[in-house]
């Protein structure tokens, strides 16, 4: 029987993916909010998210005595190809025999915090590319130089409600299971830190400690009427691609940095959850002899993880381009 874990027993690497999962999920955002298909190991390389379509409503006048016509039920099937993602840190047995810090667990953490970031990227450039667009200002990124204000959310929100975006109301327990929890019906956006300052600008901005029909999630920032607004890092903005540079962040000097604030309706978009047993595989190899390492001197702790996202319905998230001001 081949072990897929290396040198650590199937039970010992269930503790061990616990572990990495309760140190990678507090890093992802978009986990929380999209709609998850789980794969099975050894399955497929590809899933299907399935949206369906609503009935015509235009109003069908009964007549007494006779049956309507039955209407089909219209289903949409959305299919991605999943990746794998992974990565390894080598350990040599000297350091193993002499580190005094206990060197499995904090690689362990290192490469959890690697993997939460590392998909959480991938997802975010799947996001990033949707065609649901509006600006602070002008028509195009190459002109934008306006932060973001309580009018050009209400423009957002008015485009999705347009298309019947639902607000979500329950989101992905943020713990190491598929659980769900209910959630006060709101779109949620998602942008870089450095738009902090001008969200709390904003009229109408409502600080989390204010809050008082729900708990504020970790990295959330606020609301701005209809929109809770959480932040990451690795939402990056696109470099010197705006207007004239004023008194915005800009990163090379010569052109606004244009800052993407994407928000979301239910079932906008779709993902694998880092999520259960089965969502990292650790690797764990311990120095001893083999060959092309006669002398035992090499080791290895890695992880690996199949993954993808994909929008779902694009006119349900809409993208903000902005500038940060300075």
């Amino acid at each position: 029987m081949i072990n897929r874990y290396g040198d650590i027993s199937p039970r010992t690497a269930g503790y061990v993916i616990g572990e990495l999962l309760k140190r990678a999920i507090p890093y992802m955002v978009l986990e929380n909010f999209g709609q998850v298909k789980t794969i099975p190991n050894q399955s497929t390389a590809s899933v299907i998210f399935r949206r369906y379509e609503p009935l015509d409503n235009t109003p069908n006048f009964l007549q007494e005595g006779v049956t309507p016509a039955g209407k089909p039920l219209r289903k949409t099937d959305v299919s991605a190809t999943l990746s794998q993602l992974g990565d390894v840190i080598e350990l040599t047995d000297v350091i193993m025999d002499t580190h005094e810090d206990p060197i499995l667990m904090e690689s362990s953490d290192i490469l959890a915090e690697q993997a939460a970031q590392m998909i959480e990227r991938l997802r975010y450039g799947v996001l990033r590319a949707g065609t649901n667009v509006t600006f602070g200002n002008g028509t195009a990124r190459s002109a934008v130089t306006a932060p973001i204000s309580t009018t050009i959310i209400r423009r957002a929100v008015r485009g999705l409600e347009r298309q019947n975006a639902r607000k979500l109301t329950k989101v992905v327990r943020p713990s190491a299971d598929y659980a769900t929890v209910p959630l006060a019906p709101a779109y949620v956006a998602v942008c870089h830190p450095d738009l902090d300052a001008d969200v709390r600008s904003a009229s109408g901005y409502k600080d989390p400690a204010n809050y008082t029909t729900y708990t504020p999630w970790e990295n959330e920032i606020g609301a701005i009427e209809k929109v809770r607004f959480l932040t990451s890092t690795l939402f990056d903005s696109f470099k010197d691609a705006g207007g004239a540079v004023g008194s915005n962040v800009s990163t090379a000097g010569t052109a606004s940095d244009v800052y993407p604030i994407l928000i979301f309706g239910a079932d906008a978009y779709g993902i694998v959850p880092l999520k259960g047993q089965q969502s990292i595989t650790p690797m764990v190899v311990n120095p001893k002899p083999a060959v092309g390492d006669p002398l035992g001197q090499r080791g290895s702790v890695g992880w690996k993880s199949m993954q993808t996202a994909i929008i779902l319905q694009d006119l349900w998230m809409m993208r903000i381009e902005v500038a940060a001001t300075a």
